[in-house]
């Protein structure tokens, strides 16, 4: 018997469904799109979760049920990718209860994060370094863990040397560093060219394509995979198209809502490996898994979608 909740996230997800016949169908029918990690071969379904925003709160809140819904309708579409980090309050914790609840870890490609530098800079401490690592080990309830980034690049050569550590130890399969900051571009940069990162987890839309001339070329040379983060520009973009319908043009690519506009715009960069847009809601977290349904934009159909939302008014 369904609960009270279990029914409404159904109903909800169902209700979502039957507005979006044609990439539904598809996504039933169809295979999911993955693309590797340079560095193994591994293939990612090429969109995820994260668990910033509207996510954490759920988890500040308690909220494990719709959690697991959320999760459910993520590995029900075809993804794996979860996104997290110690500093999203307690996403991290609470996500890892609900995935070991399920039993649902050999599903989940679990992706946290390192840092206890904080973002303003300075050091870490190496002691409260590893004991958020294993706080990390803990939550997830197993080792290996599958990525482990330090995050906003903060004092890399305390935090990341313990991620060469955990990997050369076995503890950690993938380990590499995140910024959603151009300003620290600059830096991560560097570490690109001269750390043995397997990711990069960076900020990247339709309206901000700076990590193209930057990051995305370093990334390719190097064999680093790549996370984009924040392909709606947090609420940037959705205010941009508010009152709006998709383009008639999206759907020669599979398009139908702008969640998957965005995501694909996202995806479609050679560089990219998976998008993890963060969510709350089930059907939401359907329709963005719908965006690795289809096909992906051509270079063409990239550059009309990039002068599309240039046109627009600003938010």
């Amino acid at each position: 018997m369904l609960s009270r909740r279990e029914y409404l996230g159904l109903s909800a997800s169902l209700a979502a469904l039957a507005l979006k016949p044609s990439w539904l169908k598809a996504q039933q029918s169809g295979t999911v799109i993955k693309h590797a990690i340079p560095s193994t071969g591994e293939e990612l379904p090429i969109v995820g979760l994260g668990s910033s925003a509207s996510f954490r709160e759920l988890a500040d809140n308690g909220d494990s049920d719709a959690i697991r819904e959320v999760f459910q309708a993520l590995l029900d579409s075809g993804g794996t990718v979860f996104d997290t980090a110690p500093g999203y309050g307690s996403s991290e914790a609470v996500a890892g209860q609900v995935v070991n609840a399920m039993n649902a870890r050999d599903r989940v490609f679990w992706a946290t994060k390192l840092n206890v530098a904080g973002f303003g800079g300075g050091g870490a401490d190496p002691d409260a370094a590893w004991a958020q690592v294993e706080n990390s080990f803990e939550h997830y309830g197993a080792e290996p863990i599958d990525l482990i980034q330090v995050h906003n690049i903060a004092d890399m050569p305390t935090q990341f040397g313990i991620l060469k550590e955990l990997k050369a130890a076995g503890r950690v399969r993938y380990i590499g560093t995140t910024s959603t900051f151009e300003r620290q571009y600059a830096a991560l940069e560097q570490h690109m060219r001269n750390e043995p990162l397997d990711f990069v987890g960076i900020d990247y839309a339709v309206d901000n394509t700076n990590a193209e001339e930057r990051l995305f070329p370093i990334a390719e040379d190097r064999g680093i995979a790549v996370m984009v983060y924040m392909p709606f520009g947090r609420t940037r973009l959705w205010n941009r198209v508010s009152g709006r319908e998709v383009p008639a043009w999206a759907a020669e690519f599979g398009a139908e809502s702008w969640a998957q506009f965005f995501i694909k715009f996202a995806a479609s960069h050679p560089a990219v490996t998976v998008v993890t847009p963060a969510t709350s809601r089930p059907h939401h977290m359907i329709d963005n898994v719908g965006a690795a349904f289809g096909r992906l934009p051509n270079p063409d159909e990239r550059q009309r979608m990039v002068e599309y939302v240039e046109a627009l008014p600003a938010a």
